[in-house]
C-alpha cells in the first residue's frame, strides 16, 4: 500500500553543488527520504532545497557510526539505510570517516567523486602534493600570484613576503589567522572565461595556485592561464578510500535505485 510506504533513509554528506542536486533528485524517488549533512565550515554552503538538513560535524568516524545506527538525534529512532559522500574532493578527513563508519555499520556506501582536471596541450602545470610544497614552488619564480585554494590554507603562504597575492575565497579567513600580503576577493563560482582572463591581466598575475577540484565552476581560470601562458601550481587530490565510486549525480541515482 503506497500510502503506508516506509521510506528508506539516505544520508548525503554534502556542501557541494553536486550534493544539493543529488538531494533534489533523490527526493523524487518515492521510496527515499533524504537527510543532508553540511559540515558548517562555509558561511554560504550549497543548501539542498528539499529533505532534512543538519549542520555540524559528527565527532569523527565513531560519531558518524552512532548517527547511522540511531536517528534519535533528529527525533526518531530509525537508522540510515544508505550513505553517499558528495563532499568536496579535498574533504579527505570527512570521506575517510564516512568509509570507516559505513563499513562498521554495514551501511551501503558510495562516493560521488567528480573527475579531476587533466592536463592538455598548452597547460604549464607544476604538480605538488600539498600546500606547503606549493608555497615552496613559488620561491624564486613568482612575484604576483593568484591564490585560489580557499580560506583555510592561506597560512601556508603567509611567510612569502616577497610575493604579492590575489586571494579568492567564498568566505573571509578566520579572525587573526595569518594570511599573505595582497588582496582578498570574496566570490563564488562559476566564473566566466572572459572574467578570469581579465582578472589575470588586470592584476598582472604571473602564477596561479589551484587545487585540482575538478568540475566546471572554476575551470575557466585554467583555460585563461593556458591562453596567457601562465604556469599553474596544481595541488593534487589527497588519496581516498578504496570504495565504490561514481563520477556524477546520474551515476549516484542509478546506484541508489539499484540498492532499493
Amino acid at each position: 500500500m503506497r500510502g503506508n510506504l516506509v521510506k528508506k533513509r539516505l544520508l548525503i554528506l554534502g556542501g557541494t553543488g553536486d550534493a544539493a542536486e543529488l538531494a533534489v533528485r533523490a527526493s523524487q524517488i518515492a521510496e527515499i527520504e533524504v537527510v543532508s549533512s553540511l559540515a558548517g565550515r562555509t558561511q554560504q554552503p550549497f543548501t539542498p532545497k528539499t529533505g532534512t538538513v543538519r549542520i555540524g560535524g559528527f565527532g569523527g568516524a565513531a560519531g558518524l557510526a552512532a548517527f547511522l545506527l540511531d536517528r534519535g538525534a533528529l527525533g526518531e529512532d530509525r537508522p540510515i539505510d544508505f550513505l553517499i559522500d558528495a563532499t568536496h574532493p579535498f574533504a579527505a578527513r570527512i570521506s575517510a570517516n564516512a568509509a570507516v563508519a559505513a563499513a562498521e555499520c554495514n551501511v551501503p556506501f558510495l562516493m560521488l567523486v567528480r573527475p579531476a582536471w587533466e592536463r592538455v596541450e598548452g597547460d604549464r602545470w607544476i604538480d605538488v602534493a600539498g600546500h606547503s610544497e606549493a608555497a615552496r614552488a613559488l620561491l624564486g619564480q613568482s612575484q604576483r600570484v593568484f591564490l585560489t585554494i580557499g580560506r583555510q590554507e592561506l597560512a601556508a603562504f603567509a611567510g612569502l613576503d616577497a610575493i604579492w597575492f590575489l586571494m579568492r575565497a567564498i568566505d573571509p579567513p578566520a579572525l587573526n589567522s595569518p594570511i599573505p600580503n595582497g588582496k582578498l576577493l570574496l566570490a563564488r563560482g562559476p566564473f566566466s572565461l572572459e572574467d578570469e582572463r581579465q582578472l589575470l591581466l588586470e592584476y598582472q598575475i604571473d602564477t596561479i595556485v589551484s587545487k585540482n577540484s575538478g568540475g566546471g565552476a572554476t575551470y575557466a581560470k585554467i583555460v585563461a592561464a593556458r591562453e596567457l601562458g601562465i604556469p599553474v601550481v596544481m595541488v593534487q587530490r589527497p588519496p581516498i578510500a578504496d570504495v565504490e565510486q561514481v563520477a556524477d549525480v546520474a551515476g549516484a541515482i542509478a546506484w541508489l535505485v539499484k540498492q532499493l
